[in-house]
């Protein structure tokens, strides 16, 4: 049983998506969801992951990656954070 009260959101969207089939089809598919520095990356069934921020406003914009693990998603993540303030201190 899924206590609600202290679930986080995004595993209270997988936990309803998987007592009402269907309910939410964008969620389909998706194994694991993790927060990481603002941004929610959310694994594939081809064991990619999608990155998409939290919340706005986006520092960057949503990104699909090709099949790899988690640490290199992350590493990918801090990179193109890395990048997008070295571009902002740079104008």
């Amino acid at each position: 049983m899924v206590d609600w009260h202290t679930t986080s959101c995004a595993l209270k969207w997988i936990h309803f998506n998987q007592l009402i089939p269907g309910a939410m089809g964008f969620l389909l598919g998706q194994e694991v969801v993790v927060r990481y520095r603002g941004f929610l990356l959310l694994e594939q069934t081809n064991k990619g992951w999608l990155v998409r921020p939290e919340r706005s406003p986006m520092r960057l914009l949503p990104f699909r990656t090709p099949s790899c693990s988690l640490a290199d998603v992350k590493t990918l993540l801090d990179w193109r954070l890395s990048e997008d303030s070295t571009e902002i201190n740079a104008a």
